[in-house]
């Protein structure tokens, strides 16, 4: 199935029988000490909701932590004490025009990886959302545990670099997009969600993908997915699809 789409004056087609799948699954992934997702069948008496135990059905509790077990999304309720949902903030559509961007690490006088506004680069002026793979790209982020790794980070220049490209949606490979211990500071969470000024209460952030190292750099539709879990923060599935350029 090929679909159509306009998008600021440019034309462009895309073919949704050809997804790419963003997301980790939960459980493969861990960080900032989250326990592990816990999957177990319902017991009622002698009923053990497991077909291999002699029930009809797998009929299975589930305990994660969307935090810190895979792919989630997030909204400013996440450094609020509002705590707003992310139903309340992700409404209306779901696909976006996406710029995947791949991004070489800087390294700090500490030891520590950061992402720079310089390496980051001119963000293309057609983006909604932006997609952050980190470089080198390994498949060990597929099955990392992140806890006291002190990861990668975006530094205050890049994330306003991409407040001030007006990106709505931004999703990055990394387990956030501050340091993993910061005193509780956030700044680039606050920065992105403009809680000291005009809040940005529509935009999310996506933690935790994965971008396929044979997926180029270029301009996608994004399909992003969330479960619909009354929280700041919800298990997602972000898909894009590539574009391919035509004329009005």
């Amino acid at each position: 199935m090929k679909i159509a789409i306009e998008h600021h004056g440019n034309r462009y087609n895309a073919d949704l029988d050809q997804p790419i799948d963003l997301s980790i699954e939960l459980g493969k992934v861990r960080c900032f000490y989250a326990p592990e997702v816990k999957l177990q069948p319902f017991t009622d008496g002698d009923f053990i909701g497991s077909v291999a135990s002699g029930a009809p059905v797998n009929y299975y509790n589930v305990a994660i932590n969307p935090h810190g077990n895979g792919t989630h999304t997030e909204c400013l309720g996440h450094i609020t004490k509002e705590h707003e949902q992310l139903s309340d903030c992700y409404t209306g559509r779901t696909h976006f025009i996406a710029e995947l961007k791949s991004v070489a690490l800087d390294n700090l006088e500490n030891g520590d990886q950061v992402i720079t506004a310089e390496l980051l680069g001119e963000i293309n002026p057609q983006s909604e959302a932006l997609i952050i793979r980190t470089m080198p790209n390994s498949l060990a982020k597929l099955s990392k545990d992140y806890t006291e790794t002190n990861p990668p980070y975006f530094t205050a220049d890049a994330m306003q670099a991409i407040v001030n490209a007006k990106i709505v949606h931004l999703l990055v490979d990394l387990p956030s997009v501050d340091r993993e211990v910061d005193a509780g500071a956030l700044a680039n969470h606050n920065m992105f969600w403009g809680t000291t000024g005009e809040q940005r209460r529509h935009c999310t952030i996506t933690e935790l993908i994965f971008v396929p190292s044979e997926v180029d750099d270029n301009l996608y539709l994004l399909d992003l997915q969330v479960s619909p879990i009354g929280l700041d923060a919800v298990p997602s599935k972000p898909v894009i699809y590539k574009l391919e350029k035509t004329k009005i």
